[in-house]
């Protein structure tokens, strides 16, 4: 917790302006020692003295001034004067002083807030700190342990060293023993190699022979495959020339037929076309006889009327009779 002249100090420096009219910068926070500070900056300061000093008026017999320059001095003071008395007026407005009043308030409850974090960051170092001195004395613990470790690995070093000097020699031996068998076995395994190797050439030069006579029988297969393509190829072709052949002389044939059958059926129309005139003629000439004459048709006429009848059966041009 922050103490009262903590509290004030930060609450004069939050309200505090600069004295010099005009400027109303905040004071910088103090050291806490001598006076309190009235100017924001040296500036300030050289600048207010500069405004608030009277000229040294110049006069011609040295002695007295003028009074024109004293009233000019006069009038600049008074200015002056003015605005500090409003300057100072203006800073005793209410609302500006609970304005001034809430930034002390708030700038009290930043340095409680940042009196609260030191606190806390202090908890945390001695937290950290005593962590730390737990580390170490276990740190310390360890290397105890350690170098016991360290003793017990080395004993334990030295007899594996022994027992390994066992195992070597022992290992030496039994190399021994065994390359001697190795050697023979590997003089057998070269015996057993050539071996396979005179079996595997002999093997190679049959299989050789045997490739050689398929290779054969597969040239002759193949040449046989292809005669029967060309054969079969050739007997495509004549089948297919001679299907060509009959469907040219079947479509001649039914040409023909077609021709004819037309021809007969515009025979046949024109020799009806020829019947119906000559049917027409005979009648309207057996129709003009039997008006003319009012009589039955003699028997002459009728002669020439069957006679007509049987040509235009027989698809012949009847002859027109003449009478008399």
């Amino acid at each position: 917790m922050t103490t009262t002249s903590e509290t004030a100090e930060a609450v004069t420096a939050v309200t505090a302006v600069c004295k010099r009219p005009g400027c109303g910068s905040p004071l910088p926070l103090g050291t806490g020692r001598g006076r309190h500070r009235v100017f924001c900056s040296d500036d300030c300061a050289r600048r207010y003295h500069n405004d608030a000093r009277l000229p040294v008026g110049t006069s011609g017999d040295g002695g007295t001034s003028d009074p024109l320059a004293g009233l000019e001095t006069l009038l600049r003071q008074a200015a002056v004067l003015a605005r500090t008395a409003r300057d100072q007026a203006a800073g005793l407005d209410p609302a500006r002083v609970r304005a001034d009043i809430a930034d002390a308030e708030a700038a009290r409850r930043r340095a409680e807030a940042a009196a609260v974090t030191a606190a806390a960051r202090q908890a945390e170092a001695e937290a950290e700190a005593e962590a730390l001195a737990e580390a170490l004395a276990a740190a310390r613990d360890g290397q105890a342990a350690a170098e016991d470790t360290a003793r017990t690995a080395e004993d334990s070093a030295r007899a594996l060293a022994a027992d390994l000097d066992q195992l070597r020699r022992t290992a030496d031996e039994k190399i021994a023993a065994t390359t001697g068998t190795a050697r023979e076995q590997a003089a057998a395994a070269h015996a057993d190699a050539a071996r396979c190797q005179r079996e595997r050439d002999e093997a190679a030069a049959a299989a050789r022979d045997t490739r050689t006579a398929a290779d054969a029988e597969i040239s002759r297969a193949r040449q046989a495959e292809t005669d029967a393509r060309a054969e079969t190829q050739r007997a495509r072709d004549d089948a297919a020339r001679e299907r060509d052949a009959l469907r040219d002389s079947y479509t001649a044939q039914l040409d023909a037929q077609r021709a004819l059958t037309d021809a007969e059926r515009a025979r046949a129309e024109r020799a009806e076309t020829q019947l119906e005139t000559e049917r027409a003629d005979r009648r309207q000439l057996t129709s003009h006889i039997t008006a003319s004459n009012g009589h039955e048709i003699p028997a002459p006429a009728r002669g020439v009327s069957v006679a007509v009848e049987s040509k235009a059966q027989h698809g012949l041009s009847p002859a027109m009779p003449q009478l008399r």
